[in-house]
């Protein structure tokens, strides 16, 4: 059976996303992103799922330091809705809680739960990891906020669902493999992912990135960092519609290649469903 590494606990919100993108694969949990990315290297997965970027929480920094250098290639993007629930053990009720112990990032979400019931908030390391702790230690008083899936996993009971304050708390990962499963240059729903750095003049970006705008190219994403800690360079991720063998962005890609260091493809693959349908 095949096999999908993620990063995270099992029943993470990673977790869930390899289960729906991948349906009746193996998900296999990593304690780590660069894990993960061996996992795959190793052969002992035939993908990976890493979140890149959160509609709430921004960017996910890891995955700018690891993925260029992974020699890993994108083959498809998914959305993961991230629907957090209030978990405790079972016979235990909302009235009982005293602690709601999850990720800092998720307690950050559900403000609104915490102020309406009085409850103290306890970071953990993750959502996953903090059922798990809840479901060890068996205690009325203690909560958790994370998925139903690990609600599942851990013999928790959902207390109540879509707890988060916003609705449109969503992750989106890059599914990653060690071979590219580049679609036919005929398709229109294809989206590529770009790696380039400029100089720290006047002028770089502009000029790196002009062709897109006069070849008619829509980026989608665009994330700048750091190189090896230098102020005298940026790198920069980007996320473009269209096939580099189609001639507007074949074109784009000739103009930019003239006007900055180190461009490379990471991959080209279909944009999602859940992309198309927003």
């Amino acid at each position: 059976m095949p096999v999908i590494a993620f990063q995270g606990r099992p029943g993470a919100y990673s977790d869930l996303a390899c289960r729906q993108a991948r349906p009746g694969w193996t998900t296999r949990p990593c304690p780590t992103f660069a894990d993960a990315i061996d996992a795959v290297h190793d052969g002992r997965a035939d993908e990976a799922l890493l979140a890149c970027e959160n509609t709430l929480a921004g960017r996910v920094p890891d995955i700018h330091s690891l993925l260029p250098d992974a020699g890993l290639h994108i083959v498809g993007e998914y959305f993961q809705r991230v629907e957090h629930c209030l978990l405790g053990v079972p016979g235990a009720k909302i009235g009982d809680i005293r602690r709601i112990h999850t990720h800092p990032v998720a307690l950050g979400q559900v403000r609104k739960l915490i102020s309406e019931l009085g409850v103290e908030p306890v970071v953990q390391f993750d959502t996953a990891g903090a059922a798990e702790m809840v479901a060890q230690w068996g205690r009325k008083e203690d909560a958790a906020i994370a998925s139903s899936l690990a609600a599942e996993l851990n013999g928790l009971t959902v207390l109540r669902s879509n707890v988060e304050d916003a609705s449109h708390n969503t992750t989106r990962f890059y599914r990653v493999s060690s071979r590219p499963c580049i679609p036919s240059p005929e398709r229109t729903d294809v989206l590529t992912t770009l790696l380039m750095r400029v100089g720290n003049c006047p002028g770089a970006l502009y000029a790196a990135l002009g062709g897109f705008s006069r070849h008619g190219i829509n980026m989608t994403r665009i994330e700048s960092y750091m190189l090896d800690g230098s102020f005298a360079a940026t790198q920069f991720l980007m996320d473009v519609e269209g096939h580099p063998e189609q001639a507007a962005l074949a074109a784009a890609l000739a103009e930019l290649e003239q006007v900055s260091d180190d461009l490379r493809i990471l991959g080209v693959y279909p944009n999602s469903l859940s992309r198309r349908a927003a």
